[in-house]
């Protein structure tokens, strides 16, 4: 089963990332207040999803409670890994010069950038 998270389905688990559980008609209520998004819209997004893997329910009484079935990093990583594969031919370096490239960068922002580069190089050669 395909488990790419969709640009709609991001901001369906950004919601339960934030808080989980959630009922239905509680992403209902905030969907349709942020993107417009109908109780069918929402429904349906959701059954698929579940199909998908990507979120999981649990009972609870009058109303089944969803939850994220993936944890934001884990589909960060992911995403990551598949843009790197597809668009710098799996090369993570060169997705790195064109971030900075494209991008102006705080102070304290390189210096994080330096750290981690840092540590990379650290774990290299450890």
């Amino acid at each position: 089963m395909d488990k790419t998270i969709y640009a709609g389905e991001w901001k369906l688990m950004e919601k339960l990332w934030d808080e989980a559980p959630q009922t239905l008609m509680q992403l209902v209520h905030t969907l349709s207040a942020e993107v417009g998004w109908s109780k069918s819209t929402v429904a349906t997004m959701v059954r698929r999803m579940e199909a998908k893997g990507l979120l999981r329910f649990e009972d609870g009484g009058k109303a089944r409670y969803i939850w994220p079935a993936v944890t934001r990093a884990d589909a960060v990583a992911a995403e990551t890994d598949g843009l790197v594969d597809k668009a710098f031919r799996g090369r993570p370096g060169l997705l790195m010069a064109s971030l900075i490239e494209q991008n102006e960068f705080s102070p304290e922002e390189i210096d994080e950038l330096y750290a981690l580069l840092r540590k990379a190089e650290e774990a290299r050669n450890a």
